[in-house]
């Protein structure tokens, strides 16, 4: 079957099934047009050079009211009565990131890590902000991360433990491990930081052999997603009761809430957040910051 296209020069004979054909002949067919308004002068009046500009003003507008809309979404439930949330653009996240007070030594981690492979498993400065806010609320002396990679995150929160604080610092790799040590001798916190290079799970049994069941403020997990839940249990054994537990990634990329999304990590973190969700042990609120983390209050 074929299809006429005419821009006021003899029809072009397009065919449903040779899309190469119709391209050359659609291009055969403008050129005498393209040509021709080349070798026209076209005057343009002030007063359409005038609007012209005008218009460009507006169109600026427009770009810039719909960049922030598309900061706004609003769920489809009507029962939670339209209200607006914001949705962080690219645009958006640089003014958060611009509103972040990270201290230097965390700069300077940052930016080492950004340069090596792997660098996205590294909490954001805005995460790292609100971990290290948590310990001082909570006046946290002693704390556990399951996960540290460089140790941004665990910096951030050695650096408001008091001078007495203890962080156990759980990480299975030892190249990473050499970063984070080297940057908690350089910001001299390093007589806070127990770093345990071993399996977190053989680490977090060996504390309740101890006897230090109940006696930590505070706990951060970013490690294993698979692992999780069986690190959650644990932790809810170290952790004091009034104390808290993060996850990180528990939206993972918004994977989670999409059904034809199934892969073992995907299928892990959402069965983790629907028992969280159930544990009538603690007291939760999910936070969209970051890969979005889980807030746990033992009861």
């Amino acid at each position: 079957m074929l299809e006429e296209l005419s821009l006021g020069f003899p029809p072009i004979h397009l065919s449903n099934t040779n899309m190469s054909s119709n391209l050359l002949l659609f291009r055969s067919a403008i050129r005498p047009l393209i040509s021709s308004i080349k070798l026209q002068h076209i005057s343009i009046p002030t007063r359409v050079r005038a609007s012209s500009h005008h218009l460009g003003r507006c169109v600026s507008s427009n770009a810039a009211a719909a960049a922030a809309a598309a900061a706004v979404i609003v769920s489809k439930d009507e029962s939670y009565g339209n209200k607006q949330i914001i949705s962080l653009t690219p645009q958006l996240y640089n003014y958060l990131l611009a509103n972040v007070r990270e201290p230097e030594i965390l700069r300077k981690l940052r930016e080492e890590t950004a340069t090596m492979q792997g660098s996205q498993m590294q909490v954001s400065p805005d995460q790292a902000q609100l971990l290290a806010m948590l310990v001082q609320i909570l006046g946290a002396q002693r704390c556990i991360e399951v996960g540290v990679y460089t140790g941004y995150s665990s910096l951030a929160i050695a650096l408001v433990l008091p001078e007495t604080g203890c962080l156990v610092a759980c990480e299975r790799d030892g190249n990473s491990l050499g970063i984070a040590k080297k940057y908690y001798r350089q910001a001299g916190v390093s007589h806070k930081v127990d770093v345990r290079h071993a399996l977190a799970v053989d680490t977090l049994k060996d504390l309740i052999l101890n006897g230090e069941a109940c006696s930590y403020d505070f706990a951060f997990v970013d490690a294993e997603k698979k692992m999780y839940s069986e690190y959650y249990e644990l932790l809810l054994q170290l952790v004091r009761v009034g104390g808290v537990i993060v996850i990180d990634n528990v939206l993972w990329h918004g994977k989670v809430s999409d059904p034809l999304v199934n892969d073992p990590k995907t299928t892990s973190i959402r069965n983790f957040n629907r028992s969280i969700m159930e544990d009538k042990r603690v007291s939760i609120s999910m936070v969209p910051i970051g890969d979005g983390m889980t807030i746990c209050r033992k009861l």
